[in-house]
């Protein structure tokens, strides 16, 4: 696990310095075409590319300080500083747009003629075919080691990529025409930018604040800790982010009523072992749901409590049923859909009716909440 997580620290590091040197020289490069042909365009352009190599270096910085090993005051890590990167990131395209869009329309109302030469529109050329290149190899490197800073990164790149574009393509018009329409397209593409930024920034908020449990991830969890062969149901699945792929986790298994302390113990320690051989995910705890397997009568009842249940409409699960005849005592979980319109009104509902039929028992009845609900 050390030897893959270092192993993706290089790679971060290594696409970053390459994302450095390439956005240096490309600023250098349209600086110096921007100001001898007087575009406001192509200078702004030049400042996005130092920008770039900024966020590049906010990526290198953030990778390094989440691969600090936990200590007391962070038990779980430092994975997370990869999402504020990320939000940097956000942030820095945001700013780009935004200033781009101010630039754009001071020279929409005070205009300047731009004077290209076919140097300039040549290597202005040569800019978009390498930041397409760089944003397509950045972002796949970073999809390839769930890298959300590089992800933004390489789509920063391409945003960079349609800017460039967008002054080449007002440079032919210009030139063609002599209908100068930079300004005008740069306002455009500050637009596009703005909007790319913003929605960077909510999916960097969105993964900070903790989104629901990938439905695949979890399900296949489940079908895990449900392979073990007394396992009867595997719920309550809680997934906990620290990090791009640093997960720690909780569930809840039914088991027969009939399993002693020393079984149970061997049984969990198995299933947190396979849990995170498949999926390098740490099961904290494994909470258990005895499940009555000696009496007839109880089992009959279970069946019957189900359908009543199932009988109302956004219910997902029952699980953790329990009956105790002699104490008079019934007890199960309920989850309840988020779809439902008020998911109070129908647990008291569900239980109104289940009381009904069993009116001499004591019930406790929880409603659960499905992490991994899709």
């Amino acid at each position: 696990m050390k030897k893959n997580n270092e192993q993706r620290e290089k790679t971060i590091v290594r696409t970053s310095i390459i994302g450095i040197i390439t956005n240096v020289l490309l600023a250098v490069f349209k600086a110096a075409i921007g100001l001898m042909s007087n575009s406001i365009a192509i200078v702004m352009d030049a400042v996005n590319n130092i920008s770039d190599a900024g966020s590049s270096l906010i990526t290198i910085t953030g990778t390094k300080l989440a691969g600090r090993e936990p200590d007391k005051k962070h038990p779980f890590g430092y994975g997370r500083i990869e999402y504020l990167s990320a939000m940097i990131i956000s942030v820095i395209v945001l700013y780009a747009g935004i200033t781009s869009l101010v630039e754009s329309v001071k020279k929409i109302i005070h205009p300047d003629t731009p004077d290209y030469s076919v140097v300039s529109l040549i290597i202005v050329a040569v800019a978009v075919v390498v930041k397409i290149v760089l944003g397509r190899y950045v972002k796949s490197i970073g999809q390839k080691v769930n890298s959300s800073s590089l992800i933004n990164s390489g789509e920063d790149a391409t945003l960079d990529s349609i800017i460039s574009a967008s002054t080449l393509l007002a440079a032919v018009i210009f030139l063609t025409f002599h209908i100068s329409l930079e300004a005008w397209l740069g306002a455009v593409i500050s637009v596009v930018i703005i909007k790319s930024g913003l929605e960077m920034l909510k999916e960097t908020i969105s993964q900070l604040l903790g989104e629901r449990n990938d439905p695949d991830l979890a399900k296949s969890i489940k079908e895990t800790v449900t392979s073990f062969p007394d396992v009867q149901g595997a719920y309550d699945l809680v997934l906990n982010n620290y990090g791009p792929d640093a997960w720690n986790g909780s569930v809840h298994i039914e088991v027969p009523d009939t399993y002693s302390a020393d079984r149970l113990d061997q049984l969990i320690r198995s299933i947190q072992v396979k849990v995170f051989a498949e999926y390098q995910v740490v099961l904290t705890a494994i909470g258990v749901y005895s499940v009555n397997t000696k009496d007839a009568e109880i089992i009959a009842a279970k069946k019957r409590v189900t359908e009543i249940v199932f009988s109302h409409p956004h219910v997902l699960q029952m699980h953790g049923f329990y009956m105790d005849k002699e104490k008079k005592t019934m007890r199960f979980d309920l989850v309840i859909s988020f779809d439902a319109k008020d998911r109070k009104t129908s647990y008291k509902a569900i239980l109104d009716d289940v009381r009904k039929e069993y009116p001499d028992y004591q019930f406790q009845v929880a409603m659960d909440t499905d992490f991994s609900e899709s």
